[in-house]
């Protein structure tokens, strides 16, 4: 049904309106100071007088601030004070005017006090009028939503958040009937808002009360009225509801409505360690600062998301200088225009290299003679590295025994390789390259007694590649998200956490060992994928529908940390345990033979039996003996 058109007031009519009005307060500020005796007659002649100038006076004061220039069908706190404001301007020079025309004797006699009693008569007369209006629009709105309306009967509805956001979602739920939602009640944990009411809704409880609230008042719909809402909270809530089968809906941030549309595109926007599903882990400083503050640090791979993490939090350690090694000169030359924007006093030199190039990392060590060597240069991703066998082994075998071996010429006194949960009992190419790396640093450590140590860590959530930017851009592109499988699990932890484990097993390291991290128990992708979706506002299902696209070759649907049996220990940080010997372990003249072998295999080309070597020397490895022949997807 067409709803009737609102009529708008001209502003001829609303100067129409505040003449009648003057006269009026004029009048009735005389016949309130006199009460219509002998004494109203006779000072009669000044309020004329008064009358006439409050005729020309107010009507310019108002235009002048505005009062002529105001939709007041959408009136609000701001008009009131402008009118008190007018009006206050106007009795001040209206009674400048009554002043001065007293000295011209053209009346008897001026009562003072009408001027005072003008002013208050004015503020009504002059808001009253306008907000009438306004009353006069919504009444006349909500009678033509009505009609359209019909006899839908409206769905009870509960606000999470009774601060200003959960406000204005009342006012307007209010305000627009024909949205056919009614709100019952609110719930926040501000202990002060219990029991209030906002615009005559009652804050009913918490929201750990949630479900038992949805219970007492039957709601059938929840809105989270927090746009900066924690994961945690948005969590509660939608497990919650899930768990009563009632609808929730996120608030849009106030950026969603400034840009005139809230789609899947402009989603809110997710904190890492909402995924997390456990505390971050924290750092000990101290033991950090001491070990990098004034000493050379060199780090490969600065350009990558762990390079230029571990860049960032180095430099706040104020190293006497800071050298930047990466094959991409693009990843480079950005890691370094931020640190040197964020540090200007340090020292920072970007060395465009690649790991696989001896001869030139070489050189590099022995020109700048690092101190601490962070090794995160490597490639690692799955699917591709699948289909890039000799790539994987070279940069990641030779350009890592590159590394330690300039490491260990040119006197480097620390050293930590960058290693994956891939690594233990490999399933594919990736992991057991990395596996491989991991077995030349902890022999080089052996044989120098230096702090040559290993960090293994599993996936990085928002890294370069990662899941989770891949989520996002699906999801913004309104879905569907594809995860392999519905069982798939995995170890997560953030950037600066993986970075933190870095930093610290460079403080903690005395040589040969393998640290990890405790991340809890491992996530389901999916789990992961429906977070992800409910974090930004929608429904997993319902607003984006989830693709289930099968495993990809190389693939396991869960990781481990460390081989099955192996004893690990605690160490100074409560969540990082260090595993000292994993066995069976190849070193020494057995281990230089395999790395030779590989090399000699990848050079040449023949997967088959590079892949079927690996396989039989790797401790636990299960890879395919031969590599698919077309890509299929990422992820």
């Amino acid at each position: 049904m067409r709803s009737k058109p609102v009529p708008s007031v001209r502003n001829r009519y609303l100067l129409i309106g505040d003449l009648l009005l003057i006269v009026l307060s004029v009048l009735g500020s005389y016949a309130l100071r006199f009460e219509l005796g002998n004494f109203f007659f006779f000072y009669l002649p000044s309020a004329y007088w008064m009358a006439g100038a409050a005729l020309i006076i107010k009507p310019l004061v108002y235009y002048f601030f505005g009062l002529y220039r105001r939709m007041w069908i959408y009136a609000s706190i701001r008009e009131a004070l402008m009118v008190v404001a007018a009006s206050v301007t106007a009795s001040a020079l209206l009674a400048a005017t009554m002043i001065a025309l007293t000295s011209f004797r053209l009346f008897v006699g001026f009562p003072r006090s009408v001027l005072i009693i003008d002013f208050f008569l004015s503020v009504f007369a002059a808001g009253g009028l306008r907000f009438t209006l306004r009353l006069l629009a919504e009444s006349r709105i909500n009678q033509a939503i009505q009609e359209g309306a019909g006899l839908r009967q409206p769905q009870k509805v509960l606000i999470v958040g009774a601060g200003d956001a959960g406000a204005l979602v009342v006012r307007e739920l209010q305000k627009n009937p024909q949205l056919n939602l009614i709100p019952i009640g609110f719930l926040d944990d501000n202990p002060a808002k219990q029991r209030q009411q906002i615009y005559g809704v009652p804050v009913v409880g918490t929201l750990s009360d949630l479900e038992k609230v949805i219970d007492q008042t039957r709601a059938q719909q929840v809105i989270i009225a927090i746009p900066s809402a924690a994961g945690r909270v948005v969590r509660l809530v939608a497990d919650a509801c899930r768990a009563k089968g009632v609808p929730f809906r996120t608030m849009p941030g106030i950026y969603e409505l400034l840009g005139g549309t809230v789609s899947v595109s402009r989603l809110r926007e997710v904190d890492i360690t909402d995924l997390l599903r456990r505390n971050p882990v924290q750092i000990d400083e101290s033991l950090v600062g001491a070990t990098l503050s004034g000493k050379v640090v060199l780090i490969t791979g600065a350009g990558g998301s762990i390079g230029r993490e571990l860049c960032r939090q180095v430099a706040r350690w104020g190293p006497s200088e800071l050298i930047l090694l990466g094959h991409g000169e693009n990843s480079i030359f950005e890691a370094l225009m931020e640190l040197r924007e964020n540090f200007p006093s340090l020292l920072f030199r970007p060395v465009i290299a690649d790991v696989r190039d001896y001869g030139r990392i070489r050189n590099v060590f022995l020109r700048h003679r690092p101190e601490i060597v962070f090794h995160a240069a490597a490639h690692k991703h799955v699917p591709l590295m699948e289909l890039n066998v000799e790539e994987a082994v070279t940069n990641n075998v030779l350009g890592t025994m590159n590394v330690v071996s300039a490491a260990l010429e040119s006197g480097v006194e620390r050293l930590v390789m960058v290693s994956t949960d891939k690594a233990i009992r490999p399933a594919n190419i990736m992991g057991a390259t990395k596996r491989l790396a991991e077995m030349i640093v902890l022999d080089a450590a052996r044989r120098s007694g230096r702090s040559y140590s290993v960090v293994r860590f599993g996936n990085v959530l928002g890294s370069r590649g990662s899941v989770v930017p891949l989520f996002k851009r699906q999801i913004a592109r309104g879905g569907p998200v594809t995860v392999t499988h519905p069982e798939m699990r995995r170890y997560f932890m953030t950037i600066p956490e993986a970075v933190h484990l870095v930093l610290q097993a460079s403080a903690m390291g005395e040589g040969g060992e393998t640290f990890v991290l405790n991340m809890g128990e491992q996530i389901r992708i999916l789990d992961l994928a429906e977070d992800l979706i409910r974090l930004s506002g929608l429904e997993p299902g319902k607003d984006i529908e989830i693709v289930f696209t099968g495993i990809r070759p190389g693939e396991k649907l869960s990781e481990d940390l460390w081989d099955e049996g192996v004893p690990i220990e605690r160490t100074e940080h409560p969540e990082i345990f260090r595993v000292n010997s994993e066995t069976p372990e190849l070193s020494g003249e057995e281990l230089r033979s395999l790395v030779e072998q590989v090399l000699r295999l990848a050079q040449e080309g023949d997967t088959h039996t590079l892949i079927n070597l690996l396989d039989e020397t790797i401790p636990g490895a299960a890879i395919r003996s031969t590599p698919p022949t077309e890509f299929t997807s990422i992820y």
